[in-house]
């Protein structure tokens, strides 16, 4: 179709376009108010391309928001209606623009592009590597109905469109220079029937073949990452129970990385002379590491990180188990994941080597390959052993999902999946890292496997509630 063919079809219904979203108001909820803002968190800058009058922008809450449309009646409309001074709506081209933005958002435009590959390379233009590119469409096996919708008038009229398949719109994300990194199939029904719209959006939804007939389709992509960024320093958190005769293994073995090394040691309810063993071996240590440590306030694994986390300088967060069980050397393979762009949160992963003999006992294996399934499903991304003590994250991301914390709340004594959790909902690259995985040689495990096991059960279901069924 035409630009100006586009431009006249919505001139046209710029003044009935809040009418007709009012007539269904249940699927614009819940793409502006429920869908969006989950996979965009506000005081971002967000670049809306076909923003109609300018209801999805205002509701995402922007720090820069910019709209721009092809039309400029619909413009002038999104004027009037959003004078908030974080808000701009102009007639634009991406092209036209020079600035970048975190945010990009396409909702149910790409179906009315003529070169559908052409603006996504543009794109390049607009975004940093930290961007993300958000999109909304149609299922395709729902054109019938909507075009049926349209002719007996209880959806906007549309034009012809482009019915590009999940599959045809990550293959020219790709050819553009953008990878995936999640997607998913929301709404069933699209009107509200008490009781039953809830039960097939909020559940049937998200559960496979149902989702095969859901309306939305929904991608996240990134730039392709380029890396060469240049040295970073690393702070390397360890939380240590009972661990006395591994600090000096620890502050020894634990290698200088990128343009300087932080080590952290967070200690808390030892009932042998841990944290006298942190403090005597720092004060006998002569190295280039920089080592701090702290009591924790709380109790557990996750209090103590976080602690240890507010502590810390470095550009680079990493966590590292006391009992060192995974070998110190391959926290390189971790930063060099990092600096190159590959990953943005990386997660260890025990479950590709083979194992010595008592590192993990087998009950421990069973339910980490369940949970591993788990969250793979709920978080929308691949993740092989939530439960490996070893991840790596920037700061500034740990800053994001420190903010953002009160959206899933305090529920995690491991601190492992209020990371997750968070990463997850900020759309970071998580990647696995394969790891060797040692037996211990000093004390016991701090973890027990019943009462730990019923606490992520729990946090499978609250994750349900809050990351899936929505």
């Amino acid at each position: 179709m035409d630009k100006n063919s586009l431009k006249k079809f919505f001139n046209e219904i710029a003044p009935r376009r809040d009418r007709w979203k009012k007539k269904n108001g249940y699927y614009y909820e819940y793409i502006e108010d429920k869908l969006l803002p989950f996979l965009i968190p506000p005081a971002k800058s967000v670049l809306e391309i076909g923003c109609g009058t300018g209801d999805l922008l205002a509701k995402l809450k922007p720090a820069r928001g910019l709209g721009i449309d092809i039309s400029e009646v619909m413009v002038g409309l999104a004027n009037k209606k959003h004078t908030n001074s974080t808000l701009e709506f102009k007639v634009a081209d991406v092209s036209d623009l020079d600035e970048k933005f975190d945010f990009v958002v396409m909702s149910d435009l790409v179906g009315y592009l003529d070169d559908v590959q052409g603006l996504f390379a543009k794109l390049q233009d607009v975004t940093h590597p930290r961007s993300r590119i958000v999109i909304t469409q149609y299922n395709q096996l729902w054109e019938p109905i909507l075009e049926l919708g349209s002719k007996l008038k209880i959806r906007m009229p549309s034009m012809h469109q482009n019915w590009l398949s999940e599959i045809d719109i990550e293959n020219l994300l790709y050819l553009a220079g953008f990878e995936v990194i999640k997607k998913g199939k929301k709404m069933i029904l699209p009107k509200k029937v008490p009781l039953i719209s809830k039960f097939c959006n909020n559940f049937l939804a998200n559960i496979w073949p149902f989702n095969r007939l859901a309306l939305i389709d929904y991608i996240v992509a990134r730039p392709f990452p380029i890396g060469g960024g240049g040295p970073a320093s690393v702070s390397i958190v360890v939380a240590a129970r009972n661990e006395a005769g591994m600090i000096k293994k620890i502050i020894n073995e634990l290698p200088d990385l990128g343009s300087g090394t932080e080590l952290i040691f967070v200690e808390g309810g030892s009932s042998d002379n841990t944290f006298d063993a942190i403090k005597r071996e720092t004060m006998e240590y002569k190295g280039n590491k920089i080592i701090k440590f702290a009591k924790q306030d709380g109790k557990g694994k996750g209090d103590a990180v976080r602690k240890g986390f507010d502590m810390a300088t470095g550009d680079i967060l990493m966590i590292y188990d006391a009992d060192m069980t995974v070998p110190s050397e391959e926290l390189h393979k971790f930063y060099n994941a990092m600096v190159s762009g590959r990953g943005e949160f990386v997660n260890g992963s025990r479950l590709v080597y083979p194992m010595e003999k008592e590192s993990m006992r087998f009950l421990n294996y069973l339910g980490n390959k369940f949970f591993s399934a788990a969250f793979s499903w709920l978080l929308g991304q691949k993740i092989k052993d939530t439960l490996c003590g070893t991840k790596v994250l920037w700061r500034t991301d740990y800053e994001d999902i420190k903010r953002g914390r009160h959206f899933f709340g305090d529920f995690d004594p491991f601190g492992d999946f209020d990371l997750l959790f968070g990463a997850a909902k900020l759309n970071h690259k998580i990647i696995d890292l394969p790891v060797h995985y040692k037996e211990r040689t000093y004390g016991t495990t701090n973890i027990s496997r019943w009462s730990h096991g019923w606490l992520l059960l729990k946090m499978v279901v609250f994750a349900m509630k809050k990351i899936k069924f929505i």
